[in-house]
């Protein structure tokens, strides 16, 4: 495996790193909480589904070079979930910066401090084109998140039982 981007990233506050095999149970709690899980499909997910979703994330990590790293808290260590670049099914040639945290990491600004370290990964590091970002129109938090981050609204698409709203950032966009 040849990562792209650094195994580890630190910010102010937070941990993004590769996965370990204790991260699991911690996440599972975190995909199992209805509230965190609203705007996701499957929602919640089962110790099984969650622990199949960090299994393609790692895929990811060794296919690609780079993926959802696990958010750790600074001060305390603890899993807070996850941020990081993914392919989207509806959207699967894109590069999507997305994240999930744990309800009480919530309205603190963890999940921008996380996203902007990824977009900058993506565009100075990975020098994309393009940066996308996936949510419903109902997932006010995440579009919030998006605009903080200098994406615009791109486009809205149907995709299985979602309305997708796509969220979009150039190259030209983030250097200016």
């Amino acid at each position: 495996m040849t990562l792209l981007i650094p195994a580890r990233v630190a910010t102010k506050r937070l941990v993004l790193r590769t996965w370990q095999p204790d991260d699991r149970p911690a996440l599972a709690v975190i995909n199992a909480d209805p509230e965190v899980t609203e705007h996701v499909a499957p929602r919640p997910l089962s110790r099984e589904q969650s622990d199949a979703f960090v299994d393609r994330i790692e895929a990811s990590w060794f296919d690609r070079g780079y993926g959802l790293y696990a958010v750790e808290s600074r001060m305390s260590g603890e899993l807070l979930g996850f941020c990081g670049l993914s392919h989207h099914r509806a959207l699967p040639d894109e590069v999507e910066v997305g994240w999930r945290l744990a309800r009480p990491a919530w309205g603190r600004g963890l999940a921008t401090e996380a996203a902007l370290a990824c977009r900058d990964l993506a565009f100075d590091t990975l020098r994309m084109d393009r940066l996308i970002s996936i949510t419903i129109e109902e997932n006010a938090r995440s579009w919030r998140v998006m605009e903080k981050l200098g994406m615009r609204r791109w486009r809205t698409m149907p995709f299985e039982d979602w309305n997708l709203s796509i969220w979009a950032m150039t190259a030209p966009e983030w250097a200016g």
